[in-house]
């Protein structure tokens, strides 16, 4: 069998520009060269190789729910959260009360948030 790692996460969006400008102001992602065509979709570095792939669809009827969703790990979840929060973006725990964080049984930290499309983040502080 062979081994994998993780490689990118594809996400369409409806205005390709206002996704780069929140990934870049929530997570201060560089954009990087989109080497696989000369379409609207747009790439971020996640670091270490990983990537965020924005695709253009306008049209998209984008449906959500918190269960599904992407997380990233800091090592500063008490600056991050102070971060969003001068962004004016609300954040939840997992059983979705406003503006408050969660702690796992595990002791990991984790806030929840959306982008604006609507897909669920969450920022905790796993870093291991």
């Amino acid at each position: 069998m062979p081994n994998f790692s993780f490689n990118h996460i594809a996400i369409a969006v409806r205005d390709v520009q206002k996704s780069i400008s929140f990934y870049q102001n929530v997570f201060q992602l560089e954009e990087i060269e989109n080497t696989a065509s000369h379409s609207s979709t747009r790439w971020l570095s996640l670091g270490e190789g990983k990537q965020l792939h924005l695709i253009s669809r306008p049209e998209a009827q984008i449906q959500t729910v918190k269960a599904v969703h992407f997380a990233l790990a800091t090592n500063n979840i008490t600056s991050f959260i102070k971060h969003i929060k001068t962004l004016k973006i609300d954040y939840s725990d997992w059983p979705g009360s406003i503006n408050k964080d969660y702690v796992r049984n595990d002791g990991i930290q984790q806030v929840y948030f959306q982008d604006p499309d609507g897909y669920w983040i969450e920022v905790n502080n796993d870093t291991k």
